[in-house]
């Protein structure tokens, strides 16, 4: 059996998602999460409970894999419009460095379409709605891509664009080039298909793209 895929956040959303994608082409998945030991334990799925920001718990999470998929996330809270976040590049940051040390090289990161170098493919419309709900935690995902883009990982930036509960489709399309960067939706299932894909067939290494249906 292949060493597992850690994922990061693999109790809800994209990392829930992605864990399931991963265990229905047969791979072991070492399932990180706070509330880990909600999952149901199998042959393919090991629960690990931890807290992302410890680098004891990442540590420990990282012995014996074979590539990381960072999908955490946030709570959606009236309190974000104003409150500063840092829970991406403080886990990223801590990632990295335990990468580092463990010798795990593959990162796949789910971002979102706004952060980084994609925030130039919003209309001005979109700029302005983003920033007001959605600034703070932005900001931090700007310096969590900065932080991974400088980092020497065999990494993978993935920005979906507006998230649905719709079921999996393949046909989604995977835009590399800056000038096709649009907004629009996609299926978390669909997200945690390419996730899966990207470790498989080493696509897009040491580059970012954009997700869409």
């Amino acid at each position: 059996m292949n060493p597992p895929i850690l994922v990061m956040g693999a109790t809800s959303g994209i990392g829930r998602c992605a864990m399931d994608e991963a265990v229905q082409r047969g791979h072991p998945v070492r399932a990180f999460g706070r509330s880990a030991d909600r999952l149901d334990p199998s042959d393919l799925v090991e629960p690990f409970v931890g807290d992302a920001t410890s680098a004891d718990d990442v540590a420990r999470a990282l012995i014996g894999v074979r590539a990381v998929i960072y999908a955490l996330g946030i709570r959606e809270r009236l309190a974000m419009l104003w409150q500063e976040e840092t829970l991406f590049s403080e886990t990223t940051s801590v990632l990295i460095q335990e990468m580092r040390k463990a010798d795990v090289s593959r990162l796949v990161a789910v971002t979102g379409f706004g952060a980084g170098r994609s925030k130039s493919a919003m209309s001005w419309v979109e700029k302005t709605g983003h920033r007001a709900v959605l600034g703070k935690p932005y900001a931090d995902k700007d310096r969590q891509e900065a932080l991974i883009e400088a980092s020497d990982l065999a990494w993978t930036i993935v920005r979906p664009v507006i998230l649905t509960k719709g079921a999996k489709s393949t046909t989604y399309r995977v835009l590399r080039e800056p000038d096709e960067w649009r907004n629009g939706l996609i299926s978390r299932s669909s997200v945690a298909h390419y996730l899966v894909d990207a470790i498989e067939r080493d696509l897009d290494v040491r580059s970012d793209v954009v997700l869409a249906r």
